[in-house]
């Protein structure tokens, strides 16, 4: 009554033009029209008075002030979610009171594009302490470890822009509590930092996004303008966190996002910043690659120089664990030993391998792990840093098609080394551990995961039918259907996948007549039925993607990346003992049975039919 019903009198007032109601509308709410504005008409004119009514700017401004916390407020509540350190430190104790006499710590969250072509500003937030001009920092990147010099480097910020408004008046300071731009460190950040006075701070936890499941292939229109996008994809990389680019082998450039809607605006963003026509194509999912089992048997990978031996076995992850990496809960961070604890708690592993994971892939922050379980194998240290190189690798695009690898947990039960340094060097041990995680994903039963959108649409119930069959069409699953109170609107929840998302609305406004609208988000990854390695839809899905990448349309055999090694007789066996796990495989069987004669102390049985 207090809010529509004045409403609905402006509106009747101005579309009805009963001019005299209106205007005595207008003096008792104090609006005044200047004479150009009332000469206006329709949807014009109430335009002019709800801007004049309710003007979005203070209206937002007020919901701000009432609804949000103040800094000083939010951040005594937010600093175990924002801080990665220990919240007994200073810097925690800092950020926790909003304190500006405190260390600085400041997190740039974003890099804008500044007026000047090709420099950003860096935008964020300052948590404690006071950043100044010239003031010299620590800039800690996203892979920044405390103790450690990697993504870690010492500048000097050159000047302050507040921000308010478009004013772009420098100043000297600016407190705890507030956002700012900064220059002249541009250069220094790719996407985001945190900055800092104390070399003991750790970081601010880095933003995390949605999965970039839609992606679209980039091309110029003349060949010549192609180094003008190669300077708009950087651009556009590094002002959105939620967009990835890179190049395919077809010589295609591809941009990732979260949903067809996002792609469209930063498609939009990137043809501002390359200043060229584009060729895009149609928008395309991408999916994960994954295995149902455990390797059926050890999988064995040599050297180029056939010196040394990687010994993998690859084993499926639960989709709970798998989901707590994605989330962040379980991270490369976190204090091993914690780690391993909770992973042994909650999630069944064994304590020592829980607290022997070498890498998190791909990208360190990906939901597949590469597990030492070795047991006294010398030179393994010196190999490691090469071993996870090689797994990240394989695990960013996997055996299948090059996809993403999700969910998959390797373990390296064995290596066999040669003493001489000079012979197990990087370009070695990376090219064998990549072939060595492919063999183990191939015998461990390779399967395909696509995304899946939770879709809502609300509709009237006479549309209900026609959203039902657009849904099932689509291979999408309906989860629940509930009607509101007092209405004739439902609303009802769908499983949709993303392959088949592409032109969903359309065909639902259409088939609909208007009256069904949709709101779509990722929601989960879900296992493709059928063998990739066998005819059937699988398989086309793969083969699909590999020719559209510019791959062969089949997948490589097992034989092109697992080696085989003789079978071990007795002669060989006295002369070099012990047996390790990883040989037992490859005791014939006439050896086989005079270990388990001497095991089971069965010595004179053995003697006795020695001839």
């Amino acid at each position: 009554m207090f809010v529509l019903d004045l409403l609905f009198k402006l509106f009747n007032g101005v579309m009805n033009s009963q001019k005299d109601i209106l205007w005595s509308i207008l003096k008792r709410i104090e609006i005044n029209l200047t004479s150009d504005e009332r000469k206006l008409e329709g949807t014009a004119l109430f335009k002019v008075v709800l801007q004049k009514y309710l003007p979005a700017s203070d209206t937002l401004l007020d919901m701000i002030v009432i609804h949000l916390p103040s800094p000083i407020t939010a951040q005594r509540d937010r600093v175990e979610t924002l801080y990665e350190g220990p919240m007994d430190g200073e810097s925690a104790i800092a950020i926790q009171k909003c304190d500006p006499s405190g260390p600085l710590v400041l997190y740039v969250s974003n890099m804008m594009p500044a007026t000047e072509k090709g420099k950003f500003y860096s935008f964020g937030r300052v948590f404690s302490g006071i950043v100044k001009a010239g003031l010299k920092v620590y800039i800690q990147g996203p892979k920044f470890v405390p103790g450690r010099k990697a993504d870690l480097l010492v500048k000097s910020i050159d000047h302050l822009i507040p921000m308010i408004g478009d004013n772009s008046e420098l100043i000297e300071d600016c407190p705890a509590g507030n956002l700012i731009y900064l220059t002249g460190i541009d250069q220094f950040i790719l996407k985001t930092a945190t900055l800092t006075t104390s070399d003991i701070t750790h970081n601010i936890r880095p933003l995390r996004f949605s999965s970039l499941v839609v992606q679209v292939a980039v091309e110029v229109k003349i060949a010549e303008d192609l180094p003008k996008l190669v300077t708009g994809l950087k651009h556009l990389s590094r002002s959105d966190h939620s967009v990835e680019t890179w190049s395919s082998d077809t010589g295609k450039y591809i941009v990732a996002g979260v949903g067809k809607l996002h792609l469209e605006v930063c498609l939009t963003d990137l043809e501002g910043y390359a200043g060229v026509e584009l060729k895009i194509s149609e928008p395309f999912a991408s999916y994960r690659e994954t295995i149902r089992a455990e390797s059926s048997i050890v999988a064995l990978a040599k050297s180029p120089n056939r010196y040394n031996r990687i010994y993998l076995k690859a084993t499926p992850m639960s989709e709970e664990l798998t989901k707590a990496i994605e989330d962040g809960t379980i991270n490369a961070r976190e204090d091993f030993k914690s780690r391993g604890r909770r992973l042994a708690d909650e999630f069944g592993w064994d304590t020592k391998d829980a607290r022997k994971i070498w890498c998190f892939g791909p990208d360190v922050t990906g939901s597949n792990l590469l597990v030492d379980t070795t047991q006294g194998v010398q030179f393994l240290n010196e190999i490691k840093d090469a071993c996870v190189a090689g797994f990240q690798w394989a695990s960013k695009e996997g055996v299948l098609c090059e996809e993403g690898m999700r969910g998959v947990r390797v373990n390296v039960p064995d290596v066999a080394l040669l003493s001489d340094a000079i012979h197990r060097g990087a370009g070695q041990i990376i090219p064998t551990m990549r072939r060595a995680t492919y063999a183990a994903c191939l015998l461990a039963q390779p399967a395909l995961q696509e995304p899946v959108y939770l879709v809502e649409v609300q509709c009237t119930d006479n549309s209900i039918r026609h959203v039902q069959k657009c849904l099932t069409q689509r291979r999408g699953r309906i989860v629940s259907e509930k009607e509101r109170l007092q209405s004739q609107m439902y609303t009802i929840k769908a499983y949709l996948p993303i392959v088949e998302s592409f032109g969903f609305e359309e065909e639902l406004r259409l088939s609909t007549a208007g009256l069904a609208v949709s709101l779509s988000t990722f929601d989960h990854w879900e296992l493709i039925g059928g063998d990739p390695l066998k005819k059937g839809r699988a398989e086309d899905i793969v083969s699909s993607i590999r020719v559209q990448k510019g791959l062969a349309p089949s997948i490589p055999s097992l034989d092109r990346y697992l080696d085989k090694l003789p079978r071990i007789g007795l002669s060989q066996l006295l002369m070099n003992p012990p047996i390790r796990k990883s040989q037992y495989a490859r005791i014939s069987h006439f050896t086989r049975i005079i270990i388990r004669l001497l095991l089971n102390g069965q010595s004179g049985l053995l003697t006795s039919h020695w001839q």
